[in-house]
């Protein structure tokens, strides 16, 4: 049986923002963050491009999320197996050192 996978989610918010926005912005995110969220506020940015906050999360994949995943990993692992045939033949080709030319 697969292990669920999660993926870490971000949210960010400009440094434009008033304090009464921002409490009740945070208060709602928190409110709906998925379980075992694990979030984390942090100052990401410059003087030069802008400063913003950024809260990164944990949450499940979304079943489109999933759909894909599978899709690719499937071609991934039939790739694997091509590359490690190719690797096997590759091993059993003789291999004979040319003698260096003699100045």
């Amino acid at each position: 049986m697969p292990v669920p996978r999660r993926v870490k989610d971000f949210i960010d918010i400009s440094e434009y923002t008033s304090l009464d926005d921002l409490i009740r912005y945070l208060k709602t995110i928190r409110d709906n963050l998925p379980p075992d969220h694990q979030a984390e506020l942090k100052i990401r940015g410059d003087d030069v491009f802008g400063r913003r906050l950024t809260i990164s999360y944990f949450r499940e994949q979304t079943p489109d999320e999933v759909e894909l995943e599978s899709k690719y990993s499937a071609n991934d692992k039939a790739e694997s197996a091509n590359i490690e045939q190719l690797r096997r033949k590759l091993d059993d080709i003789p291999y004979q050192l040319k003698e260096s030319n003699k100045a």
